[in-house]
């Protein structure tokens, strides 16, 4: 199954009501992981790399390359999406590489400077074919700060998606990024009244701190794109120690890391489960 517009998986799944992972890559066992999750479960993926990825690795094309050619050779339809871009230099880069879809992440400022650089990214994008997301009501938690109490507006948030022509938008329920706890409140009624505002698909960030059964009630209620980074991460990282711990005259890389790209597969299976269920 080639790489597919992120459209096309997106698109079908707000219209059947179902969710859609889409899982942070950081190394390339993520991306192997993430696609043969996606494999077992017979579901589409998409792939995602952050700003923050693309500053530890020192630039977008190594590990954004890496990730195009998993996504080429999958079993599944599977998008590569650049996320949480603040520069249109970085939105460009990945377009001419041939990322599917890019998140422009102008919510820091005010709603008008929001609009107007949104509009231009998307304006470009739209030119190449990529799909854009957008934010609106800042998600907490991207500096390290639980800050769950940003909400967005249902009526600013229709007149926003009007305003700029983005094709998903990110909204603030009450989720936030990188929390080690699955504990976060979402807001159900805010999110119906955002789908029945908002005429393109709504995007969940922070999902990683959100429990099964909310996630599953977020989709019920109108959420289609779901992003899940820090959890993934947890699994990784505690089935590497769960090998280094075992075994510790352990040096080959591909013993440890092979467990963590295991654990992360398996996780990926179940929740693109979940959300095709809910």
């Amino acid at each position: 199954m080639p790489l597919v517009a992120t459209g096309s998986i997106v698109g079908p799944a707000a219209r059947g009501r179902h969710g859609v992972g889409a899982f942070n890559v950081i190394q390339l066992e993520h991306a192997e992981a993430i696609v043969a999750g996606a494999e077992r479960a017979g579901a589409p993926v998409i792939l995602q790399i952050s700003e923050n990825a693309v500053r530890y690795h020192g630039a977008l094309a190594p590990i954004g390359q890496a990730a195009l050619a998993v996504a080429r050779a999958a079993d599944v339809p599977v998008a590569v999406h650049l996320d949480h871009v603040t520069s249109a230099d970085l939105v460009g880069e990945g377009v001419r590489l041939g990322f599917t879809s890019v998140m422009f992440d102008a919510s820091t400022l005010d709603y008008e400077a929001n609009v107007r650089a949104t509009a231009e990214v998307v304006s470009r994008c739209h030119a190449e074919g990529v799909w854009v997301e957008a934010e609106l009501g800042e998600v907490g938690g991207k500096d390290g700060v639980h800050a769950a109490g940003a909400r967005t507006d249902p009526a600013e948030a229709a007149a926003f998606v009007a305003s700029t022509g983005v094709d998903a938008l990110a909204v603030a329920v009450g989720s936030s990024h990188a929390m080690l706890t699955r504990d976060a409140v979402l807001d159900l009624d805010l999110i119906a009244a955002l789908d029945r505002a908002v005429p393109v698909p709504l995007v969940l960030h922070g999902s990683s701190g959100v429990a099964d059964e909310n996630l599953a009630a977020a989709v019920a209620h109108g959420m289609t794109k779901v992003n899940i980074a820090t959890h993934l991460n947890k699994a990784f990282t505690a089935a590497v120690r769960s090998c280094l711990d075992a075994r510790r005259d352990l040096v080959d890389t591909r013993h440890y890391l092979g467990a963590g790209r295991d654990a992360v597969a398996t996780e990926v299976t179940r929740l693109l489960t979940l959300l095709r269920a809910a």
